[in-house]
Order: structure tokens, then sequence, then C-alpha cells
């Protein structure tokens, strides 16, 4: 039936289906909170208080004229959505058109570290869900909005043009947004307005997998037990498919003012996150958007061999993989997921990211595939190993959000924040001294100032260590590097270097096109020893040794280090080798993954910036002399 009444929006209202430039040039969030203020969003968690927000708000609210759905960059699906599957069953029962909304927040991207390649991907994807939508009579109208502090005011705003009184969306779990929708619950309840937000990122939401004291994990084993027993005990709660939007009648093409929702497009960029026209072209390529493209990668997994051409920027789906059900990626998992030569991982990273595959789906394609009834989370085989990253994934949100200092740019071992960190910015650069531990009037004491020279050769890949070399060159052309060089070289820039972690997180979030607080801030606090279940501060990578294990044939080294290509290394064989006769390293540490500094000075590559020994003595001393100064 057409909508009730005629809608007028508000000329004053700053969102708006026209993107314009962000003032963000002056917008300098602070990035690390001092230890008493994280201390005191712990005590006083913000997800918690979200969740009584919503339990709180009005049982009954009047009929509306429309229902919306508010859609973040961490869902962006139409299939298997919590929250637009509530907002589309609540505007059925009611007779009444479903709207969704996106708002692009350039402070918050800045905030967070997004960069242009997350925004692009963002914006390809809800071109596509634009289209899909349509298709459904749902308008997607995507707004700019400005100031981050007043956004909850400017949708609340938008509700009330349009007559809405029920507003839908899915939680999302960082700090700032947390408290966002806290203040959109106080603002909707004040407006007759009901705000629902509801969880769907993860598997398991945060809260269910707790201790024997009802307490969260930060132990990755015990929680990873407790939360595959929970799953395959309730499947139906967990992995149950959320139903796809109804379509809304044609009536709301005729409306006079909803109609016009269907006319805003999404825009090619947000002014402030351009990119180069052969980075958006290569991430086009290597990235494709869409769920259809998202459920062929996890197909490609699931079905077909590895292959040594997909080892670099290459499409995802490309054809010519071999179809194997007992030999497929997913099978050999186990074995070969830290290979670098070809494409051994899923590569579905920045599709669960971003929300554009349900990871809910990706745990129902396993069951289908070994035609069981019970979720494999073993260490045994390689469906098990890829299910117990899914379940990394939850864990992390959940440390997020019960520890939601990790989000404040604090260490969550807090003994670990009197660290001495080497400086990695140009001396007066501005800002306090930001090698000799951190000033709390600094406002950003991990700076984005003018990089050094140690921290620009970490970047550019240039540091003379030819395994982290490669990954931060691959990183560079594909916006992407499998987890294992992630950790080989975080663990090089806070261990070798001596590099603060967070100056390594914030490069990460602003160029791999999966950027995700909760897994990326994980990780990087793991390989720096200073996060929930790290790797201990004395268990230091050997990046040479650990470059013969992940890339023995050298091919990985070769492709995106080219002044090495026509170097060899030990190749599998050798591999072998080195594993069982470890005394016998240096036989096998030729030019190719160690070269000489001969070698290295005839094919024009960096010496290394420091000797490993060298710096593993440094950091071992730092974090030792660090806890024992908070004892």
């Amino acid at each position: 039936m057409p909508p009730k009444r005629a809608r007028s929006v508000s000329a004053g209202n700053e969102l708006s289906g026209i993107t314009k430039r962000p003032r963000i040039t002056s917008f300098a969030p602070r990035k690390v909170a001092t230890a008493q203020n994280a201390a005191a969003v712990d005590a006083d968690q913000p997800m918690h208080k979200l969740l009584e927000a919503v339990k709180n708000q009005s049982k009954t609210v009047k009929n509306g004229d429309a229902v919306v759905y508010w859609m973040r960059m961490a869902d962006l699906r139409i299939s298997d959505n919590h929250a637009l599957s509530l907002a589309s069953a609540q505007a059925k029962k009611e007779e009444i058109p479903l709207i969704v909304l996106f708002v692009i927040s350039p402070q918050d991207y800045k905030a967070h570290d997004r960069g242009p390649r997350r925004i692009d991907f963002t914006l390809r994807n809800l071109a596509m869900i634009r289209n899909s939508l349509a298709e459904l009579n749902i308008p997607l109208y995507t707004s700019t909005h400005n100031v981050r502090k007043t956004l909850p005011a400017a949708v609340l705003s938008l509700m009330q043009d349009w007559k809405c009184t029920n507003i839908y969306g899915n939680i999302e779990y960082e700090v700032d947004e947390l408290r966002r929708d806290m203040e959109v619950c106080a603002l909707a309840k004040s407006k007759g307005v009901r705000a629902n937000f509801v969880h769907n990122k993860c598997i398991i939401e945060p809260g269910v997998v707790t201790t024997k004291e009802n307490k969260a994990y930060s132990v990755y084993s015990p929680y990873q037990r407790k939360w595959i027993s929970i799953l395959n005990d309730n499947q139906d709660q967990y992995l149950t498919e959320y139903p796809d939007p109804h379509p809304n009648v044609d009536g709301i093409r005729e409306d006079t003012e909803l109609s016009k929702l269907f006319e805003c497009e999404v825009p090619k960029f947000v002014p402030g996150f351009e990119m180069e026209d052969n980075d958006k072209q290569t991430m086009a390529t290597v990235w494709p958007a869409g769920e259809e493209v998202a459920l062929q990668i996890l197909n490609h997994f699931l079905h077909t061999k590895s292959r040594t051409s997909q080892m670099g920027a290459a499409n995802p789906v490309a054809e010519g993989a071999e179809s194997s059900d007992k030999a497929s990626r997913i099978m050999k998992y186990g074995q070969d997921r830290d290979n670098a030569d070809r494409d051994t991982t899923s590569r579905l990273s920045p599709y669960l990211s971003a929300g554009v595959i349900s990871i809910r789906e990706c745990v129902r394609a396993t069951l289908k595939l070994q035609k069981s009834k019970k979720v494999d989370g073993s260490r045994d085989t390689g469906v098990g190993r890829w299910i117990q990253e899914l379940a990394w994934r939850d864990f992390y949100t959940g440390v997020l959000a019960f520890f939601p200092r990790v989000s404040m740019g604090r260490p969550y071992l807090e003994k670990f924040a009197a660290v001495e960190w080497e400086a990695h910015q140009e001396a007066g650069a501005g800002g306090g001294d930001v090698g000799k531990g951190y000033n709390d009037d600094d406002p950003d004491p991990v700076g984005q100032r003018e990089d050094a020279e140690v921290l620009k050769r970490w970047k550019e890949g240039m540091t003379g260590v030819p395994v982290v070399d490669a990954a931060m060159r691959c990183i560079r052309q594909m916006g992407w590097v499998h987890n294992r060089f992630r950790m080989i070289t975080a663990m090089y820039l806070t261990k070798d270097l001596m590099i603060d972690w967070r100056v390594g997180e914030r490069y990460f979030m602003e160029n791999l096109i999966d950027g995700d607080l909760a897994s990326n801030n994980g990780g990087w606090q793991w390989s720096a020893s200073t996060g929930v279940d790290p790797c201990p501060y004395f268990r230091i990578f050997n990046p040479y040794s650990q470059s013969i294990k992940v890339d023995p044939t050298g091919d990985f080294i070769r492709e995106f280090v080219p002044e090495l290509s026509k170097l060899r290394g030990p190749g599998k064989v050798g591999k072998v080798l080195f594993e069982k006769f470890s005394g016998y390293i240096t036989k096998f540490m030729i030019d190719l993954h160690n070269p000489s500094a001969s070698v290295a000075s005839k094919l024009g590559y960096p010496h290394p910036i420091i000797s490993h020994e060298e710096g593993r003595q440094r950091a071992l001393e730092r974090f030792k002399n660090a806890g024992a100064a908070t004892k």
C-alpha cells in the first residue's frame, strides 16, 4: 500500500545525498588515551551500556510512515543480515516502506585510520547493493555527514523528516561507535522513536562464551574449546540464516518524497580519501565487489586446488582452477596455510571484514562440504583449522567489547606501556619526544608527522630483510598479505626495530583493504607481546628462518623483490632439512633469504637496518626492564 503521508526533507539537515568535501583537515582526534581514562572505560563497558539502552527503549511507539535500516561499514550485504531482516519484517507488519540508510562519515574514517582502499571497496559494494535493493523497490539513501559528534542528531532528524518511528542497525563494537549508538538511543527515546541495535558481526556474539566466573576470556585456546561446544549445541540459534528483506510495494515509486530517494547515487569517491587511477584499477581486479563474488571466492576455497598463478595481484575467481574436494585449498589448509607461493588461504578477509559475506554462511558451507551435522573445530583437519581462524575473529571482537582499552590505543598488558620505543619520526617534526616515552599532553603520541628514515624503509619494503620487504611491497601492491607475513613484519617492526606497535597498526589500517580494528589490533598486540594471549616478549621471530618456512622456493620473494629475482632459495627439500636439522641453518641461509653484503651491493639491494641478534637483545632488555619497573 502507498505510504500514508507526504514528507519533506529539512533543508537544514546536513545529511544529504550530495557528497560534500569534508572539513577534516583540522580534525585531530587523540589516538592514545591515558591509562586512567582507559581503565575507567574498561570498568564501565560501553557495550553493556548500549545493550541496556536498547532494552530500555519504548516497548511501543506510534506507527510511522516507514522503517529505517541503518547499514554500517561491516555489514555490506543484503542476505543473512540480522538488522536488515528485522527492519523488513517490521515494515511488512506495519504495511509501510523500508528505507536503507548509509552514512559516509569522513571524520570517523580519519579517527579509525580508514584508508582510501577500504573506502573505495565500501563504495563499490554500496553501488551494487543500491541496484539490488532497487529491484525490491527499496531505496538506498547514501549520505555524507561531516561532523561526527552531531551525527546521531542528524540521523534522528532524518527519521523525523521521513516520519519513521523504528530504526534498526547492527552493533559496531568500537568505543566511539558504541557511544554514538547510545546517544542515538537516548535521542530516539525522547522523540518517540525506537532504536533497535542487534548483534550480527560474529558467529557467537560477545558475552556468550565466558569463563566459569562469567568473565570474558583473554586466552584463545579455552575460549575456542567452549566456543565450538556452544556452537554445536545451539546451531539453530547461531547458524540459522536470517530471511532476505521483503520487497516494498510499487506505491513507494509514486510517493512524492520517498520516490526521490531512489535518485540518490553512491559517490565514486569520498573527498580526502581519493585513490590513484592505477591503484583503483588494481583493487577492482584483485578485490571485485559484491555478494556473488564473495560466494564464488568461498566456493573456490572449498572446491578447487591452490595455484601458483594466484600468488600475487590476481583476480581471485579467475578461470583455470582445478576442481577437487579431497585436495581443495580448505582440505589442505592445515598443512599449506603458511605457504606463500600460491593461494593457500581463502582470501575472504576483505569480504568478511566488510560484511559482504556472512561469517555464518562460511560455517554453514563447511557443514555441507563435510556432509556433517557437527561443525569441525579441530586442529587435525584443514576445515577445523579454518574454523578456528573464524573463531579468532569472534575472540578478538569480544576483546574489543570487554576490554575497550584496546580500541583506545592502550596495551592490554598495561605494564608494557613503559616500554621504551625508538623514535619513529623526524626530529623537529612537532609533538613530544616520541622515542623516550609519551607525554599525556601530546594529543597524538603515536604521531602522523614525517616518518624517520628507519620507518620509511619498513613501509617501503627496503629493510634489507627479503621476507619483510616482500611482504611490505605486497601490501603496497595488493592492499593485502596473508597472516603469517603480517606476523613476521609486525614482529620485525616491534622487536628488531623497536618501533611502537601502534605505528604499525595505523599503517596496516591505512593500507589494507581488509582493515578491521579488532583483528588488526589483536594481531599487532600479539606480535608486540602487549595484548591478550600474546606471543611472550622473549619469543622473537628470526625473520630469516621464518622466510625459509613460509617461502622455501623463494617465489614470493622473487615476485615482490625483483632485485633478488635471479637468486635461488633452498627449495622444499631444503625446508625439510632445515626443519629437521635446525643446527645447520647457515647451510641454507643462501643469498635469497639473507643476501650477503657483497651480493646486496651488487644487486642494488639495501643492507639490513640492524642485525637480527642486535635487535633481539635490545628488545629483550627493554621488555624485561619495562615489566620489572611496574611490578
